[in-house]
């Protein structure tokens, strides 16, 4: 792979080149594979514009993705502006330390500044040391005064 790469924001029609990743990065995180499930979930966040998908080739022509960012939308209501959640970065083993993932960050902080929002959030692993160098050597700042709590319900 050249240095550059192609990025774009996904649309419907992308969702064979991104599921594979998407399920990659849930098995990554300890979930069992789903293809079929990865698929349908991003078909119904991109179609719905519930959620704003970047997905990185190696070209224009390239039908194999490298990696891809996931955007959920959020308001501050401290500030009363939009914020971006940086839910979900992932690139595949093969693209990684080629910039994939510093492009893609790049790409959604333009994105959430051409939006109007305030800025991005997001949260890593304690452990994930590689994401917490890229995130840091980016801007991101690690909160050292709040908590993150959360309360989940097991479906059945």
């Amino acid at each position: 792979m050249e240095n550059s790469i192609w990025i774009k924001q996904a649309v419907v029609e992308d969702v064979p080149a991104l599921a594979p990743l998407f399920n990659q990065y849930r098995m990554f995180y300890g979930q069992s594979s789903d293809l079929e499930g990865a698929a349908a979930f991003l078909k119904d966040r991109i179609s719905q514009k519930e959620s704003i998908v970047f997905i990185a080739y190696a070209s224009p022509e390239e039908g194999t993705g490298l990696g891809f960012v996931q955007l959920y939308p959020s308001f501050s209501s401290v500030s009363m502006q939009r914020l971006w959640i940086l839910n979900d970065l992932y690139v595949t083993p093969e693209a990684r330390k080629q910039s994939v993932g510093r492009g893609l960050m790049d790409r959604a902080k333009c994105y959430a500044q051409e939006s109007g929002a305030k800025g991005l959030t997001l949260s890593t692993a304690y452990d994930n040391q590689t994401a917490q160098r890229l995130y840091e050597s980016l801007g991101y700042i690690r909160d050292e005064h709040f908590y993150t709590y959360d309360l989940y319900f097991k479906h059945y």
